[in-house]
């Protein structure tokens, strides 16, 4: 047997060395503070991307705490940037919705629910301005605005007060 052989063997599984020699890189609050500083996380969503990279699960809640006390995570906050980067282009269900699958509280979700109801109108009626711009002129028209709209997550009553009785002329599609 060559010294090749030998060098195979104690290489092969099985051997000595199999456990995997732990990954090199950031602790896991240098990562979580990588996050962060890129932008808001809720603490579930903090918590799901953190998983993988700890070595016990039970060593993610203790941190996350630790980050909100020092003021690094915070889900009001979240919420909030949430809210700004998606209320010109979405209606208050589908945000509502995904705060709930952020894991925000239903209390904060019912505030911000109470703020968003209060500006819909004007939301739904901005972005009908800049996708269409015109009344629609026949039924099928009305369906594709009306449609465009309520996949947004506008409410049905915005969109009625927006875009009026369904047109019934004489050219229908």
């Amino acid at each position: 047997m060559s010294s090749n052989d030998d060098d195979f063997e104690t290489l092969s599984p099985g051997s000595a060395s199999e456990k995997a020699p732990r990954k090199a890189g950031p602790s896991l609050k240098a990562r979580a503070i990588g996050y962060l500083s890129r932008r808001e996380h809720s603490r579930y969503e903090l918590a799901r991307k953190l998983s993988p990279y700890a070595d016990d699960p039970s060593d993610i809640e203790p941190l996350l705490n630790d980050l909100e006390r020092e003021g690094w995570l915070s889900n009001a906050r979240f919420a909030q940037s949430l809210l700004n980067r998606r209320a010109p282009r979405q209606g208050t269900s589908r945000i509502l919705n995904e705060l709930r699958q952020h894991g925000v509280a239903d209390d904060a979700i019912a505030s911000l629910g109470q703020q968003l109801h209060g500006t819909e109108l004007e939301r739904a009626r901005a972005l009908w301005e800049k996708k269409f711009g015109q009344p629609p002129a026949h039924a099928k028209d009305y369906a594709r605005q009306y449609r465009f709209l309520a996949s947004r997550g506008f409410s049905a009553e915005a969109l009625r007060r927006i875009l009026g009785d369904i047109p019934y002329g004489a050219d229908q599609d």
